[in-house]
């Protein structure tokens, strides 16, 4: 759609923080008003409004994006979308290792970028899974499931939001939840999610679709870890 206001603010009222343009209050997709719960996200969310030329390009705004997500998406559905997340714990990425058929060189990455994460969850939240090299799904721990899932079920509407974004592009609850409580940051999430990938790249080269794929991910992870940084501040 075309630009049509010239004068993007943030203001400040009883339900959170607000953003105007032309003093008129945004809305979600959804026809919901906005009201964030930081200045500083409701400040970065305004500079993305801000940063807009002619024509306003939605796929350019991330944090506008989540947010609206979050509003529109999560108070009617928060049960299911705590399921779906859930569920990548289930065939979490850092768990389906190669086996011995394949290249010793991608065996080692993967216990050198992977195990430190299935280490930080056991030692952080008590959580053991259960790592596996065959192709076949494994079954994680009951107990490990649902100590996954109260975690799931104390975050806020907002934190979940970025957690479930983080999550679905990184096909993995460990990376996504190493991510947005800072145990690694989105370049460290990057590397550990697209290490298959990466690999690969390094052997055989890269084409038109993986690159694309790949800075999508790259892009998500860095707006779902800037988003739950901007809400502690």
């Amino acid at each position: 759609m075309k630009r049509l206001y010239k004068e993007v603010q943030v203001t400040e009222g009883p339900d959170g923080f607000a953003i105007t343009l032309d003093s008129r209050p945004i809305k979600t997709p959804g026809r919901t008003p906005i009201n964030l719960p930081t200045r500083t996200l409701a400040e970065a969310i305004a500079e993305e409004w801000r940063a807009q030329g002619a024509e306003v390009m939605p796929h350019t705004m991330p944090l506008m994006q989540l947010a609206g997500t979050v509003i529109d998406q999560f108070p009617a559905n928060r049960s299911a979308v705590e399921a779906t997340v859930l569920r990548f714990a289930e065939t979490d990425t850092v768990c389906y290792r190669a086996d011995e058929g394949q290249p010793a060189e991608l065996i080692a990455l993967q216990k050198a970028l992977w195990d430190p994460l299935i280490d930080w969850l056991r030692k952080e939240h008590g959580v053991s899974l259960v790592t596996t090299s065959n192709i076949l799904p494994v079954a994680q721990p009951r107990e490990a499931l649902e100590i996954l899932a109260r975690n799931l079920s104390a975050m806020d509407d907002w934190r979940l939001g970025a957690f479930q974004s983080a999550t679905a592009s990184s096909g993995s609850y460990v990376i996504g939840l190493a991510l947005v409580e800072g145990c690694i940051d989105a370049d460290e999430a990057f590397a550990v999610a697209e290490l298959d990938s990466g690999f690969e790249i390094d052997r055989w080269g890269e084409d038109a679709g993986a690159t694309a794929r790949r800075a999508t991910v790259a892009f998500d992870l860095t707006a779902a870890r800037r988003f739950c940084d901007l809400l502690r501040l």
